[in-house]
């Protein structure tokens, strides 16, 4: 079996060949589509959003105006969900407004909109939804991308949707960081839809929460004429670290619960797997505390909020009132498993596993192409699970390029790795088939 180093290495030699490549009539080796030369005003765009994107987190940080002209969802009444909520059908629109992204002059149309899903506990609930279209004409149906940002938040005040408004919060820098590959898909002209997937609760980590957000965030964007959107719009679907577990489970349970929204590619990297070895190796900091309290207040069967210690039941509760993890992280500065727990080694207990297990991803086979990636020195998600992953999906059928890349840790993944995973989404729009079956490098 070929090591890490020589996997990743091998995969970066497939990326240059697959996306780089080119024969003497500027097609790709490969016989690929390539999406068309950029004209120069798209050029000009992406220019633009991309210079904003530099300056918006120091930009937004520094607007101290911007906190008392955006309210927080909770006291937003834009987010109340209305009296008739069930009577309404998944995906419904129930209401839009304009926004300006991130409070800056960007040069997007940008509105947010109510819409009804349905949670893993199969209730109602009133989803919010951020939708961009650059102005750019398409040649032909524009693409749809549902982009998902990591939320990682056990609070609405981390919400995308807050963020995208112009709002402020301690993790500001987790929709921040993802602006220049938002920029990425409006410079090709593509609509973006960016979902709270995690709800009106902050689900974190609810597989069938978050994936039903994900479709019925699409379903109302593609009801909302303004956005120039309609059935015969391609759709894909992105999403890092956090993002790419929203993405995965909407991909999952996309011809279960909602066969009306075809994918034509879905990209993912940075893939959560193996949520407990993921709380383990996150010790120590606030991600394993995300973990720990959300699937402990999200699980309640599992009983695992019962081997919380005094400690661990006070920063459960403090989760219902105001934990962004940077906001955790003020609270508890001394993040361990174990101050919190009433046993030793909580992410080994059955009780944790038992919570976990219905989240994770694999129990369903993605009947849409996949690009997934994962860097082999992933610091935060060990790579074991996602090469478990990959190996459900292929022993179930699926059709799946998958890398195990060479860019050193998490970030450096996600940085060099997502013009691999545009790309493909552009191939798919294009109508280019995917490569058949597996391709694992």
């Amino acid at each position: 079996m070929e090591s890490g180093l020589a996997l990743a290495r091998n995969s970066r030699n497939s990326y240059r060949t697959r996306y780089s490549a080119t024969d003497a009539s500027g097609l790709p080796a490969d016989g690929t589509r390539r999406p068309p030369a950029i004209p120069r005003r798209i050029g000009r765009l992406w220019l633009a959003l991309v210079a904003l994107a530099a300056i918006a987190l120091p930009a937004i940080m520094s607007t101290p105006i911007a906190r008392a002209t955006v309210p927080p969802p909770a006291e937003d009444p834009f987010y109340a969900a209305p009296a008739d909520l069930a009577a309404h059908p998944n995906g419904a629109m129930l209401g839009a407004r304009t926004i300006t992204p991130l409070g800056l002059p960007m040069p997007v149309q940008a509105w947010q909109l109510r819409y009804r899903t349905t949670d893993s506990d199969n209730n109602p609930q009133l989803n919010m939804t951020t939708v961009l279209v650059p102005p750019v004409p398409s040649n032909g149906p524009r693409p749809l991308l549902s982009y998902q940002v990591p939320e990682n938040s056990l609070d609405t005040r981390c919400a995308p949707s807050f963020t995208l408004r112009g709002g402020r919060n301690t993790d500001i820098a987790a929709v921040a960081q993802d602006v220049p590959f938002i920029a990425d898909a409006l410079m090709r002209g593509w609509a973006v839809v960016v979902s709270d997937y995690e709800g009106p609760q902050s689900r974190l980590f609810d597989g069938v929460t978050s994936g039903r957000g994900v479709l019925d965030g699409i379903r109302a964007a593609r009801s909302f004429a303004a956005a120039g959107i309609d059935a015969a719009s391609p759709i894909g679907a992105w999403g890092y670290s956090a993002g790419a577990f929203a993405t995965l489970w909407a991909t999952q349970l996309r011809q279960e619960y909602a066969p009306d929204v075809r994918f034509a590619g879905t990209s993912a990297g940075g893939v959560p797997t193996d949520i407990p070895t993921m709380a383990e190796r996150a010790d120590g900091e606030a991600g394993a505390m995300l973990i720990l309290l959300g699937l402990a207040r999200n699980e309640p069967d599992s009983r695992l909020a019962d081997l919380l210690n005094e400690q661990g039941r006070n920063a459960l509760r403090a989760a219902d009132t105001s934990s962004c993890g940077a906001d955790l992280a003020q609270k508890f500065p001394d993040p361990h498993i174990d101050n919190f727990a009433a046993v030793p080694n909580l992410p080994a207990q059955p009780a944790f596993r038992s919570a976990a297990a219905p989240n994770e991803l694999g129990g369903a086979t993605p009947d849409t192409p996949l690009y997934l990636y994962h860097s082999v020195s992933d610091e935060k998600i060990p790579v074991a699970g996602y090469t478990a992953l990959v190996d459900t999906y292929c022993a179930q059928g699926a059709t799946l390029t998958a890398t195990h890349s060479l860019f050193p840790g998490h970030v450096g993944a996600a940085a060099g790795e997502a013009i691999g995973g545009m790309n493909f989404l552009a191939d798919r729009f294009a109508g280019a088939p995917p490569a058949p079956g597996c391709q694992v490098s």
